[in-house]
């Protein structure tokens, strides 16, 4: 466990040197992949041995690797694809504020924020190479649980959706491939909006609006439902409430919330969302909730917390009604 660190290490450079698409046609040998990847051939192969013998590739008797399911999903072109997720792993924004653990656990306060002196999302603006590591690394995880949450909820009465910082609108694409019937808005910060046309969107942008604005401050309003994915856990409680509120003031009557992300049980079975609470912790200031915790966030939004539906994702769907 100790040395599981060093581990994700080792998966994000072999995700970087994009060794696992190079397999897809076959196993290769070390020396065939240096030139390919741009490696020194010597080290590759203790990169690769070493990747191999945690399931990541397979080493064979002629010294040839080939591919393996571990490897497989760390292709650029797979589906789902955790090659951008791999390669965000070792961002040095990332790395640096898992240095400082100790720090943020002995103050409460964010790591990234104590590094550099300003917020996460402020240093990625102001470094537009980290910047698209870490939406890529969005995105990865996106081509994962967006297609579990959209056939998890049933949106029955949901004529108008609106996907609060939705990114590049991944989930919303999904959703509006599955319900013909519906129309949808992409809500994100202008500079996020401009790759919005050209990505998963483009298929439905006949039925997609893509409106640029600040989510704490104001929201599209006259909707039957807003959704967000992995936003609420980016924030602190404070912050998470004027969200939610713009949601309550936009919504339409008997429309819905629909919050996807962890929810933290009890007990002590590994839970991604157990680790995934301290990477909040030290980046953006935000949390993984339990139950209790969504009802009481939903609450002082003016939502009542209505159901909780599981997903074959670690995400579940927390529906909220107005109150």
């Amino acid at each position: 466990m100790i040395m599981s660190r060093r581990v994700g290490n080792i998966i994000s450079v072999v995700a970087k040197l994009g060794i696992p698409d190079h397999l897809e046609a076959g196993p290769k040998s070390a020396d065939e992949l240096a030139g390919p990847v741009g490696a020194h051939a010597e080290s590759l192969y203790r990169l690769m041995r070493a990747a191999a013998s945690v399931g990541v590739m397979a080493e064979g008797a002629d010294g040839k690797f080939s591919q393996t399911p571990l490897s497989d999903v760390l292709r650029g072109n797979a589906h789902p694809s955790l090659r951008g997720f791999a390669i965000m792993g070792s961002l040095e924004l990332v790395t640096r504020a898992w240095d400082h653990l100790e720090y943020s656990v002995r103050t409460g306060k964010t790591a990234v924020d104590a590094i550099y002196g300003k917020p996460v999302f402020q240093c990625l603006a102001e470094n537009p190479e980290a910047a698209q590591i870490f939406n890529d690394g969005m995105t990865a995880i996106s081509t994962i649980d967006s297609a579990p949450v959209a056939q998890a909820y049933s949106f029955e009465g949901i004529y108008s959706l609106v996907d609060v910082a939705g990114g590049h609108g991944l989930l919303l694409a999904t959703i509006l491939q599955r319900h013909p019937h519906m129309k949808g808005t992409l809500y994100e910060i202008a500079s996020v909006l401009e790759g919005a046309p050209n990505g998963p969107l483009a298929p439905v942008m006949d039925r997609c609006t893509l409106v640029a604005g600040d989510m704490f401050t104001s929201m599209p309003a006259g909707n039957d439902a807003y959704i967000m994915k992995h936003i609420i856990h980016d924030w602190p409680d404070e912050l998470c409430v004027k969200i939610l509120q713009g949601c309550r003031k936009g919504v339409n009557a008997g429309g819905k919330l629909l919050v996807a992300d962890n929810v933290i049980k009890p007990g002590n079975d590994p839970d991604f969302g157990k680790i995934l609470d301290l990477e909040m912790l030290l980046l953006p200031g935000g949390r993984e909730r339990t139950e209790k915790q969504f009802r009481e966030l939903f609450a002082a939004a003016g939502w009542s917390l209505n159901r909780i539906i599981p997903t074959l994702s670690p995400v579940s769907i927390l529906e909220g009604v107005p109150a």
